[in-house]
């Protein structure tokens, strides 16, 4: 029987990266609303450094999974056949493209028409590294990821923690966030959470190999499921209370709710590892 924390260095990978895929997009769509406003712009950029940082632990974890560090490069070996070298590279190529972009407009020397290409560009880079990532764990000889609730499960990540990822970094640069969309899109994001949650539940009871059954991996899903759901509700509450207030959030309360929601996605990534299992004789997680 396994919980998956022993993966740990792969759920902050994951559930962080995702976040700051999500993140990028929403500060990405700002910044190019503020386009009129040159100081708003700058204050945009100066805080998505926030975002690289993350994104760099987040690769940190990745390398601290492997067996010797020292060879991570070995990962890129087999681009284009390989969905773990997939993933690395699509990784790596959107942590470049929006270090390099970031770097390039802190500097002030970012061209306009050029610099929003760049920017959609690295955008549809980021979803493009969240689908490589789901590509990884569709292993036909385990039955409890090879189904339809692992790439969901990965993209609702981004729509949980990205927007209220983007959103702290928006109000900590200054930038009014009186409109309830992004909130009311990771609202939508939860209730489909839940409702995979209780459909994978069922599901569970139909998988089994010759010498383990998958419900019988977590006993406690449920009850860990709802601590999960739980700490969402929360963690979107300090943003949406406030917007119901019709007062913007402050910077504090959506700080407080953004590591709630990344608690509640640990705790969700510590499930979908602790399901691992092997179809036959073996067993592992």
């Amino acid at each position: 029987m396994g919980n998956g924390w022993h993966e740990w260095p792969l759920m902050v990978f994951t559930v962080l990266s995702q976040c700051v895929a999500g993140g990028f997009i929403v500060m990405g769509l700002a910044w190019l609303s503020a386009s009129n406003n040159s100081e708003l712009q700058n204050k945009i950029v100066r805080s998505m450094f926030f975002l690289w940082a993350l994104m760099g632990i987040a690769f940190l974890a990745s390398v601290m999974h492997l067996g010797s560090p020292l060879r991570a490069f070995n990962s890129l070996n087999r681009i284009g056949h390989s969905p773990l070298s997939n993933e690395i590279a699509s990784g790596s190529l959107f942590f470049a493209m929006g270090g390099c972009w970031w770097l390039v407009a802190i500097l002030k020397k970012m061209p306009a028409a050029p610099g929003k290409i760049w920017l959609l560009l690295t955008m549809v880079c980021g979803l493009i590294f969240v689908w490589a990532m789901t590509r990884v764990y569709q292993i036909d000889t385990v039955p409890t990821w090879y189904n339809s609730y692992t790439t969901p499960g990965f993209f609702l990540t981004v729509l949980l923690g990205g927007p209220l990822l983007g959103g702290l970094l928006l109000r900590a640069a200054g930038f009014p966030l009186k409109n309830a969309k992004l909130a009311t899109l990771s609202v939508l994001a939860l209730f489909v959470a839940i409702s995979l949650a209780i459909l994978q539940a069922f599901s569970l009871a139909g998988i089994g190999s010759s010498v383990q059954q998958a419900a019988a991996l977590l006993p406690h899903y449920a009850s860990v499921q709802a601590c999960r759901i739980a700490l969402l509700a929360l963690g979107l509450g300090c943003w949406i209370c406030p917007l119901v207030r019709r007062t913007p959030p402050a910077t504090l309360g959506l700080l407080v709710g953004f590591l709630l929601v990344v608690t509640a996605e640990l705790i969700g990534r510590g499930i979908f590892y602790g399901l691992h299992m092997t179809v036959g004789m073996a067993v592992a997680g």
